[in-house]
């Protein structure tokens, strides 16, 4: 065909196309194979590899198994522990294996048995001849196969109180025994002498104290708490009451944990590893046990004095409970804090037969009326003032210009008041005639404080009276917190708010001036006798002196404290601390300082009588006081009688062991002498 042309255009279209066609079908095939591939290896991860990737998964985790912190030490001003943890060691082990009774665990029980026989043998050789031996079958046990109470995981604890042949023994052959620690447990003790048991206070199971607000708070931390360390238990013991609570997060420390690698089937898959528990501080109180001792004895000897000798013309059988605080002026601490009778606060941790007789004085009566004792006729140890109020009350009718210094009250032996003309008597009726603010203080003259006091305050604010007289006893530390920070403390019952109860705001007035219408603590007492010896310096309670670690380092200390300062003229000062000078107290006869001191004989009305509570304040000398100290004795009578040798006891201790001068002067021995 000659002069034929191919179409140019058309041949390069029908190329193109074919290419076209090439790459799609390239495409659809690549695409093919890629989704063959896919699916494949989506198989072989299924059902090929996926069982062995869901146990590298899992199994990577690591349960932490919680061992219980270390308590610190609570130790007395003398450097005696009071509260302390006894160390002792622990066999644990961490099941490696199934064990139990499925067809797994079977195979393997020969391995776990003969375990527990060479347990049992270095048991037998190393262990404590005196302890109760441990069987086969008890290892066994413990060891808990079938993980009824533990999941397979959870170390077991197979023996405690290891003896030291056991405890070197099993550390020398950790590597011929996998799964096996050996753990620092302890056991909360108490000093055998019953140093302040109430004021130190105990320990009990975490679970059981959630409701405490310290403790429901804890709760609720413990669901996002990130440090293992800080996660409480269940069983884990946490203090309830005193300084054991006082000071419960300081006194803990952290909780140890064993790190245990786990598999799919929740069991130990890998070697545990441990982090041991970091002890706790120790805190140092302010409580001398010598002090103390004094105090709790001189209560008891007292009670068994007052059943069978005379005070206010009788015996007193149903003077049955007793309480004290002794503080320092100068810096607030409390050196005895004594609430009797008191208990072995070993019970707590050991467990008791007679929790009924503990339950009536585990409370710390001088800051509480709850479960601390009860007097024959069932009176709480908070009582009212009686005329332990009357310095205080002479200030305030000083302060309030109610009467000068200088001013002269007769006294008639009774006050009269209000439109039924009632009538307040002096004890005994005793009429003191002519009397300035101080011999009132002094002779403790009722009709006194009810005519110039109560009488005159009302006088001059009318129904607002309350009001101020409220203001004057709180800065002086009655009817608030002392502060002391000792958990369940009361803050006494006001009762002169209570109108209709007095009958008349004037009626009020009058009762509250002469201490019949208010009820305080012990420690509210002391606070106040040492309010009125540092003139209106109302300082802390302090039942610490510092939280030092193991090392020894000081974490904190802990200073004087200043909560309110009230000023008064120095006048009135001079006049009011020159009354606080009761006479006729036998206890105190051969004292060698002068000192300051009220007698209190409260009264309150039980089955149609008056019962009289024994109450008395001092502080000791009256010039660059030293040592404030307050004494509570329900249904004992007169204070100067019942309640004031106490305090003479206390005020000796003290001397020996720092002197009320400043040097302290000990009791000479036989050979010194």
């Amino acid at each position: 065909m000659k002069g034929f042309r191919p179409d140019k255009r058309k041949q390069e279209e029908q190329t193109a196309g074919s290419q076209f066609n090439l790459r799609v079908n390239v495409f659809f095939f690549s695409t093919f194979i890629i989704f063959c591939v896919i699916i494949i290896r989506l198989a072989i991860l299924q059902f090929v590899e996926g069982p062995e990737l869901k146990e590298l998964e899992t199994g990577g985790q690591v349960k932490n198994f919680p061992l219980q912190p270390i308590r610190g030490s609570i130790i007395d001003a003398s450097g005696t522990p009071i509260a302390y943890s006894t160390p002792s060691q622990a066999l644990y082990l961490t099941l490696l294996k199934d064990y139990s009774s499925s067809e797994r665990g079977k195979k393997n029980r020969p391995e776990i048995q003969k375990l527990a026989e060479e347990m049992v043998k270095v048991f037998d050789k190393y262990g404590d001849p005196k302890a109760d031996k441990l069987t086969v079958d008890d290892v066994i046990k413990a060891m808990d196969l079938e993980f009824n109470k533990q999941p397979g995981y959870e170390p077991r604890r197979i023996k405690a109180d290891l003896s030291t042949k056991e405890v070197a023994y099993f550390m020398e052959h950790k590597s011929e025994y996998p799964g096996v620690e050996v753990v620092e447990e302890s056991q909360r003790q108490y000093n055998p002498d019953k140093i302040a048991v109430q004021t130190i206070g105990y320990l009990r199971e975490f679970r059981g104290n959630k409701t405490l607000d310290k403790y429901k708070e804890i709760d609720e931390k413990n669901k996002t708490q990130k440090d293992p360390g800080l996660i409480y238990t269940e069983q884990e013991k946490v203090g309830v009451d005193g300084l054991e609570m006082m000071f419960q997060d300081e006194l803990r420390g952290k909780n140890g944990y064993i790190g245990i690698p786990i598999n799919p089937q929740n069991m130990a898959s890998g070697v545990p590893t441990m982090v041991a528990p970091e002890k706790g501080y120790n805190i140092h109180s302010t409580i001398h046990k010598d002090i103390q001792k004094v105090a709790q004895q001189a209560i008891l000897d007292q009670l068994k004095w007052l059943h069978t000798n005379t005070v206010s013309g009788k015996t007193h059988p149903n003077a049955q409970t007793g309480y004290a605080v002794a503080m320092e002026v100068d810096t607030g601490n409390i050196v005895a804090m004594a609430s009797m009778p008191d208990y072995d606060p070993n019970v707590w941790e050991n467990g008791t037969d007679d929790w009924e007789t503990v339950m009536k004085y585990y409370g710390n009566g001088t800051i509480s009326p709850y479960n601390s004792g009860r007097s024959g006729n069932n009176l709480e140890s908070v009582v009212l003032l009686g005329s332990t109020v009357k310095p205080l009350s002479v200030l305030i009718g000083l302060n309030e210009k109610l009467f000068g210094p200088n001013d002269y009250y007769y006294d008639g032996g009774a006050a009269f008041f209000g439109k039924d003309n009632s009538r307040v008597r002096n004890s005994g009726g005793k009429a003191y005639g002519s009397l300035n603010a101080r011999k009132a203080i002094e002779h403790s003259s009722n009709a006194f404080m009810v005519d110039w006091v109560g009488e005159r305050l009302y006088n001059k604010y009318g129904p607002e009276s309350v009001g101020k007289w409220d203001e004057y006893m709180k800065k002086f530390g009655l009817g608030v917190s002392t502060e002391s920070g000792l958990p369940k403390e009361h803050k006494g019952i006001i009762e002169y708010t209570n109108i209709e109860q007095a009958g008349s705001y004037l009626a009020a007035m009058a009762y509250a001036s002469f201490g019949q219408s208010g009820k305080y603590t012990t420690l509210q007492l002391a606070q106040y006798a040492s309010t009125l010896a540092n003139q209106g310096e109302r300082i802390r309670p302090q039942l610490a002196s510092k939280i030092v670690d193991q090392d020894g380092n000081v974490i904190k200390e802990f200073k004087r404290e200043i909560l309110n300062k009230e000023e008064f003229p120095q006048q009135y000062w001079n006049e009011v601390i020159a009354g606080m000078n009761t006479q006729g107290l036998r206890a105190f006869e051969d004292f060698k300082y002068d000192f300051a001191r009220k007698t209190g004989t409260s009264e309150q009305l039980v089955g149609g009588r008056m019962i009289e509570n024994g109450v008395f304040i001092a502080f000791a000398p009256r010039q660059n006081p030293k040592l404030a100290v307050a004494v509570v004795i329900p249904e004992a009578g007169f204070g100067s009688q019942s309640a004031a040798p106490v305090a003479r006891k206390i005020f000796d201790a003290y001397d020996e062991i720092y002197g009320l001068d400043g040097t302290p002067h000990p009791k000479k021995t036989d050979d010194q002498e």
